[in-house]
């Protein structure tokens, strides 16, 4: 099955940004505290690692406030996807990041002005708020590395969620999922 681009949208964190890449690098490098992408193994990371709160919530700020300061760097392949996608039509993400404007500036960065520019950017603040959104903007499909998110979009007729495979949601759902940009691309452009 063909997934048409102009009714599949994005979350950003996990999915289009490499987030844990960098949650990982700054709690080595400013907090000296190692953490290994396998010990994630929950969503609320606060639930699975032995880290302070307070060190936790700081990265987390930094991540949201200021992805370009701290180097957040893309998911691997996802700037070349959604760049072809672009040319189709207009990219849409949705996040629960409570201010779109630092990561806006973080996406057109990485994406340049010709793919971004048309692109729809919506912050929602909270990680279940994305279904009304999806529903207004007439999209079938959404690719989202929270597996419980994608359960409340399951629940929509007309929505199918797409998790994007990472050590928090392995097994923990049954619906489809991807684990690169290469199958994303799959989907699209088969």
């Amino acid at each position: 099955m063909r997934i048409p681009c102009s009714q599949l949208g994005f979350d950003i964190d996990g999915v289009v940004a490499d987030t844990t890449e960098a949650f990982i690098r700054l709690a080595r490098e400013d907090y000296s505290i190692n953490v290994l992408l396998e010990e994630i193994t929950d969503f609320t990371v606060e639930d699975c690692l032995p880290m302070p709160g307070e060190v936790i919530a700081e990265i987390f700020e930094r991540l949201l406030l200021t992805p370009l300061e701290i180097d957040l760097r893309p998911t691997q392949d996802s700037m070349v996807v959604l760049r072809e996608m672009a040319k189709v039509g207009p990219l849409t993400f949705i996040t629960a990041r409570p201010d779109p404007k630092p990561i806006a500036a973080w996406l057109e960065k990485h994406l340049g002005s010709e793919s971004f520019s048309p692109a729809r950017l919506i912050a929602t603040g909270d990680h279940d708020g994305k279904t009304a959104h999806i529903k207004r903007l007439g999209l079938n499909y959404f690719i989202d590395d929270r597996h419980l998110t994608c359960n409340l979009l399951a629940a929509e007729p007309g929505i199918i969620p797409i998790v994007y495979s990472q050590p928090w949601n392995r097994g923990r759902h049954t619906h489809r999922s991807v684990e690169t940009w290469a199958e994303i691309r799959e989907l699209c452009f088969r």
